[in-house]
């Protein structure tokens, strides 16, 4: 079979406009980029609010391993099968970094004959939303320090200030520098540092707003430092809001784009769900719902991580509850978490398979306790034996939750018709009861506490003074009712990558928390997860490359 690349740019791809008028939006209403991509206008998303809502498909996915879940890939493939079957839906989906693509992970359009296009334009450039964002973020950088420089009012105490630089890429040598060298006239020396663009507060921001009148209040609302009295300087008392507003005017609207089987899809959006929320933005979920009977969208990495973000923060902030659940499971991802080695994983070990089913249970127990009904999809690889595919058919079956095998990869939306029908019959059945995990009032600590507790089944989590009174204070200065975002590894349900399957009892050790006050949640760092990843020591940077025809080679 050609790669994904190759089958990407072979695609028979419908004019943008034509795509568009299948979720009732008219050429008029479409800002294009070009022939195979737009934004929607701000007039046509304010003209939705009347319509009625369609239903939310939820998917999500096991522990990630170097063996692969294609959660991205299932979520194209469920979108065009439930169009094939005659369900009206639209695809939701984040946007790609440029860090994974040119690191480690790869890019993020699918794979196989279940992808989105234009595929080399999405995982790179796109319509420069990233772009955007790190403009902003580092503008209101660059006001935070020249407000310093001219010792402005509110006075900005220099070592109080904790907004930091973020750029698009893996970069570890920017993770903590020293700012301002050179005498008085290039600033006031100090330590700081970069973040991905996709921790970036401006990107939770961008991603959480409904509107662009609840982006602006959001980014005036970001803290950027404290005076020496202590008190909170934000991005509207150094008059930041309207210039970063000026560089998101784009930014903020949807962008469509096609399958290859020419089904819609909104690509809108990238924190990360590993150090952010992790999920596309709630502008294109809620426009999607007023624009197809079905949405299907995505959280990042495993459901420990991207789903429990998507419920307690997006879900709570956005008004969403979802309809169904989607747990995306591969027999050979299984199998690692059951302790098989990679290289072993092309031969079938009932042993492993075994072991590794506890990771999946895990999940489909976590996410039925916020009360959602969930479908598994076993996502096929050619080398799962049928003795495998019946055993894991057979354990979903005596934990009472239907699943589907899949092929999509392969056969595009036909290979997901059965799970296709599976989920509208799992909706159809009005099981869906939503429920957040914890309450507005429950103490910051106490919100981690029950993550940890309830979610990675922690036996207890662990850090210093000086955390706890910056949670305290937070709580003091009217802050304590924000939900809680938990930065980890996404390997694991502990904060080590290498404890795979179900561990219970470990310590989640919480070494830093952030306020995003704007992003309206606190960032609690655990473990030794970086908001500024490293490249690898093989970069996936060194095998692509313009071949003689001018076209992108080795980008998947």
């Amino acid at each position: 079979m050609a790669s994904d690349i190759e089958i990407a740019r072979a695609a028979k791809k419908k004019p943008i406009q034509e795509i568009a008028t299948r979720i009732g939006v008219a050429p008029a209403d479409l800002i294009p980029y070009g022939h195979d991509k737009a934004k929607i206008a701000a007039h046509h998303l304010d003209g939705l609010a009347h319509k009625p809502a369609g239903k939310l498909i939820l998917v999500t996915a096991i522990n990630p391993t170097p063996a692969g879940e294609g959660k991205t890939t299932t979520s194209i493939g469920l979108a065009d099968a439930m169009n094939r079957i005659g369900a009206g839906t639209l695809l939701c989906l984040r946007e790609p970094s440029l860090g994974p693509c040119f690191g480690m992970k790869g890019g993020a359009t699918g794979g196989g004959l279940a992808q989105i296009v234009p595929m080399e334009d999405i995982n790179l450039h796109f319509t420069g939303d990233f772009h955007a964002i790190t403009s902003a973020h580092n503008l209101l950088a660059a006001l935070v320090d020249n407000h310093i420089h001219w010792g402005a009012e509110p006075k900005l105490d220099a070592v109080r200030t904790s907004w930091r630089r973020v750029m698009d890429m893996n970069d570890r040598s920017l993770r903590q520098i020293v700012s301002g060298l050179g005498g008085p006239g290039n600033g006031s020396p100090s330590e700081t540092g970069f973040d991905i663009t996709v921790a970036s507060e401006v990107m939770a921001i961008l991603c959480l707003a409904r509107d662009a009148a609840d982006l602006e209040a959001r980014l005036a609302r970001i803290i950027v430092g404290y005076t020496r009295e202590k008190e909170p300087v934000t991005a509207a008392d150094i008059k930041a809001t309207g210039a970063m507003m000026a560089l998101l005017r784009d930014a903020m609207l949807p962008n469509l784009v096609q399958t290859l089987e020419n089904n819609p899809c909104l690509v809108h959006g990238g924190p990360f769900a590993n150090i952010a929320h992790g999920c596309n933005s709630v502008m294109a979920t809620r426009a999607a719902l007023k624009m197809a009977d079905y949405v299907v969208t995505e959280a990042g990495f495993g459901a420990d991580l991207g789903a429990e973000k998507f419920l307690n923060i997006k879900c709570r902030q956005a008004g969403l509850a979802p309809d169904a659940v989607v747990l995306v499971a591969t027999i050979r991802a299984l199998k690692m978490h059951g302790g098989l080695a990679k290289d072993d994983l092309g031969r079938a070990s009932y042993e492993a398979l075994e072991k590794g089913l506890a990771n999946l249970a895990r999940h489909i127990e976590n996410l039925r306790s916020f009360g959602l009904p969930v479908i598994v999809a076993i996502n096929r690889f050619t080398t799962d034996t049928e003795g495998e595919v019946n055993a894991l058919q057979a354990y979903c079956e005596k934990l009472s939750v239907p699943v589907a095998l899949c092929t999509h990869w392969a056969e595009g939306g036909k290979g997901a018709e059965a799970l296709a029908r599976g989920v509208v019959a799992l909706i159809d059945k009005g099981e869906a009861a939503f429920k957040t995990l914890y309450p507005d009032e429950m103490p910051l600590l106490e919100k981690i506490e029950t993550v940890a507790r309830s979610i990675y089944r922690a036996g207890r989590v662990e850090t210093t003074r000086a955390v706890r009174n910056q949670l305290a204070a937070w709580e003091k200065a009217g802050f304590g009712h924000l939900p809680v975002c938990m930065a980890k590894t996404q390997y694991s349900f502990s904060t080590d990558p290498a404890l795979l399957g179900a561990p219970e009892g470990h310590v989640v050790r919480l070494r830093e928390v952030r306020l995003s006050a704007g992003a309206g949640f606190v960032v609690a760092i655990c473990g030794d997860i970086m908001t500024m990843p490293g490249l690898p020591r093989r970069p996936a940077a060194e095998h692509i490359h313009l071949n003689d025809r001018g076209q992108i080679e080795g980008l998947n």
